[in-house]
C-alpha cells in the first residue's frame, strides 16, 4: 500500500461555498493534506477572512456562481491564475423552508439553481482545466455535496432542497459516466447534521439532534475532512459515481428531521 494514499501534496483545488460550513471544513481538510486551495463564495469579505484564517496555502476567489455566467466568470478568473484544477468541490448550496401551499417559485428557483444547475455548468466550465491535470495514472476529481436529505426524506417542508439534493446524486451518475473519458473521477457526499449555518438544527441543538443519531453524536470537521480526502486523494480514485453517506447512521435509521446539510 502507498504510503501517501491520502497525501494531497502538489494538488490545487477549488472549494464552492469554502467559506464558511462544510466548504470551509473540506478547505481546510485538503490544506492540511498539502493542497493548495481556493474558496469561493459570493461575499468577498467571507472569502478573504477564511483564507487569512486557513494560512498561504488558501487563497480567496469570491464569485456568485448562482447563474450560468457566474459560473463561466468564475471558471475564468480561476484559469487566469492557474493551468490546471485537479479537485472540484460543488459545496455552494442554500435551503428554503416553507408550508406546501405558501412555497413560493422564487424559494424553488433559487435553490434549484444554486444546488443543481450550478455544479453542471461550473463542472462544464471548468472541464478544460481538470483534463489539462487529469492523467490515467492521477485522474482529476470532482466531488458535489449531496445529502442524507436526498436519499430519505425529511420532515422539514425544504421541498426545492430535497430534489435538488436527490437530483444531484443521479447527476453525478450521470457526469461520472461522461467524465471517465478524460481521466475525470466524478463522486458526491451526502451529509448528515453537520453544525452549519444552512443547518440550523444541528447549530442549535446538536446534542437533542443527537439523541436520534445511531453514532449519538452530529458530525464534527474531522468527519467531513476525512470523506472529502478519501474521495479526493489517491484512495478515492477507483470510486466513481458513488455518493458517500456520511451521516452517522441516519440514512439506516427509522427517524427523520435531521435538517439540510
Amino acid at each position: 500500500m502507498a504510503r501517501d494514499l491520502f497525501s494531497l501534496e502538489g494538488r490545487v483545488a477549488l472549494v464552492t461555498g469554502g467559506s464558511r460550513g462544510i466548504g470551509k471544513m473540506i478547505a481546510k481538510g485538503f490544506i492540511d493534506q498539502g493542497a493548495r486551495v481556493y474558496v469561493s463564495s459570493r461575499k468577498a469579505e467571507a472569502c478573504i477572512e477564511t483564507a487569512e484564517e486557513l494560512g498561504p496555502n488558501c487563497h480567496p476567489l469570491p464569485q456568485d456562481i448562482s447563474t450560468v455566467e457566474g459560473c463561466r466568470a468564475l471558471a475564468a478568473a480561476y484559469g487566469a491564475k492557474e493551468d490546471g484544477l485537479d479537485i472540484l468541490v460543488n459545496n455552494a448550496g442554500a435551503a428554503w423552508n416553507a408550508e406546501f401551499d405558501d412555497f413560493p417559485e422564487s424559494g424553488w428557483d433559487k435553490v434549484m439553481n444554486l444546488n443543481l444547475k450550478s455544479p453542471f455548468f461550473l463542472t462544464q466550465a471548468l472541464k478544460p482545466l481538470l483534463a489539462a491535470a487529469a492523467t490515467f495514472e492521477r485522474p482529476a476529481k470532482v466531488i458535489g455535496i449531496s445529502s442524507v436529505d436526498g436519499l430519505k426524506i425529511n420532515a422539514m417542508q425544504t421541498y426545492s432542497y430535497q430534489a435538488s439534493k436527490s437530483a444531484l446524486i443521479h447527476l453525478t451518475r450521470r457526469l461520472a459516466a461522461r467524465l471517465i473519458e478524460d481521466n475525470i473521477v466524478v463522486t458526491a457526499i451526502a451529509p448528515g447534521a453537520f453544525s452549519t449555518d444552512i443547518n440550523r438544527v444541528a447549530r442549535d441543538k446538536g446534542d437533542e439532534l443527537a439523541k436520534g443519531i445511531p453514532a449519538r453524536r452530529i458530525g464534527n470537521d474531522d468527519d467531513m475532512a476525512g470523506a472529502a480526502i478519501f474521495l479526493a486523494s489517491r484512495a478515492g480514485d477507483y470510486v466513481v459515481g458513488e455518493t458517500l453517506l456520511v451521516d452517522g447512521g441516519v440514512g439506516l435509521a427509522n427517524i427523520s428531521g435531521s435538517g439540510p446539510s
